[in-house]
């Protein structure tokens, strides 16, 4: 996560690491020439003052536009819309605005919606809707009245929260559709591969967030190739930030359309590493392993996501069993989920006592 040198309103300075994820897909059968990449930057500035964030660097390909903010990221392809907003942003409150701007391009119907966040540290500084889930579930269901809400872990400990809505792809007659194809024993209509996999750490090693500071290295770039950033999944092209004192955060694209995200708060007292990408991969294992070395932390959560046309949909189990017999590290939750369309797995990890 980016850390700016602000503190919130404490005599001790503080910076939330834990994020807000919000995507967003949209329909496009009434459209299918609709492209969110037409969307101009100044339009996604001016949504972004509703965040309380800023646009700081961007890049892109064929597939996906990808902005660099001064509270983490942003990603736009032509269906599909991800935020991801640390410290006190309000990433909900520009929901209204991004369904004004989807309609422009011919987008009027909302597919999917994914929002969830860790607990916060410190949840008595964020700002209104953010500052309990029940807030942010309450301002989502005035939008989405036929949301659903999900809290996994331990409620008085670490948890994560989801807040998820889903329509059919016809619209009003999804369920007769559904019972049709079920009669004729036709199958489910085939959708775009789709995965997410986050890797949120905690308890991070000194020595390794010592990096990410003015104090060690005077660029993004440079800061990337010594901690081994570059390595976890070399075909992204890497746009990066190192802020001052400390912080960074990078983006990465592949030619596939592929993302990958990382953003870091390094000061001891709070440290926060998050790692996620959409990279399609038939086993998780090695990435989480390799994430896990990069930056040592004491304890982190995985979540994954997929879709019935993913690589991963049919992994999780393998992932569920090879993880949990890996050295030094005990399992302290787990819990798998089944929707409609996708696959989560919830898994909690912290330092075994032999390391």
């Amino acid at each position: 996560m980016q850390v700016p040198a602000v503190p919130e309103e404490s005599s001790e300075h503080f910076f939330e690491g834990v994020e807000k994820l919000l995507e967003v897909w949209f329909d496009e059968s009434a459209m299918p020439t609709g492209d969110l990449r037409n969307i101009t930057r100044n339009q996604w500035e001016d949504l972004l003052r509703h965040v309380k964030c800023e646009i700081i660097s961007f890049a892109q390909n064929e597939h996906i536009d990808a902005f660099l903010l001064s509270e983490s990221s942003m990603f736009v392809s032509r269906r599909r819309w991800i935020l991801k907003t640390c410290g006190t942003t309000t990433p909900l409150k520009c929901l209204e605005q991004l369904l004004q701007l989807a309609e422009v391009e011919g987008y009027s119907v909302i597919t999917d919606i994914f929002y969830s966040r860790k607990n916060f540290t410190r949840p008595e500084v964020q700002n209104s809707p953010h500052k309990g889930f029940y807030e942010e579930v309450t301002y989502l269901d005035s939008i989405f009245p036929e949301g659903r809400s999900y809290c996994l872990g331990s409620i008085n400990q670490e948890c994560w929260y989801l807040y998820t809505f889903s329509r059919p792809v016809d619209g009003t007659g999804g369920e007769l559709q559904l019972k049709q194809q079920q009669l004729m024993q036709l199958p489910d209509p085939v959708a775009d591969p789709d995965q997410t996999i986050e890797i949120l750490m905690q308890q991070l090693d000194n020595d390794v967030m010592a990096l990410f500071s003015k104090d060690k290295f005077a660029t993004g770039q440079e800061v990337t190739q010594s901690s081994g950033i570059d390595l976890l999944l070399p075909q992204m092209h890497i746009d990066d930030f190192l802020f001052d004192p400390c912080g960074y955060s990078m983006n990465g694209i592949n030619a596939n359309g592929e993302y990958m995200t990382i953003h870091i708060t390094p000061e001891e007292k709070f440290s926060y590493v998050s790692f996620e990408s959409n990279v399609a991969l038939d086993n998780y294992t090695r990435l989480i392993s390799q994430v896990i070395k990069t930056f040592k932390p004491g304890k982190f959560i995985v979540t994954i996501f997929a879709n019935k046309s993913s690589l991963a949909y049919e992994t999780m189990k393998e992932l569920e069993i090879e993880y949990s017999t890996l050295s030094n590290w005990q399992r302290t939750d787990m819990q798998c989920c089944n929707f409609p369309s996708y696959n989560l797995l919830f898994a909690q990890y912290s330092r075994g006592k032999s390391s």
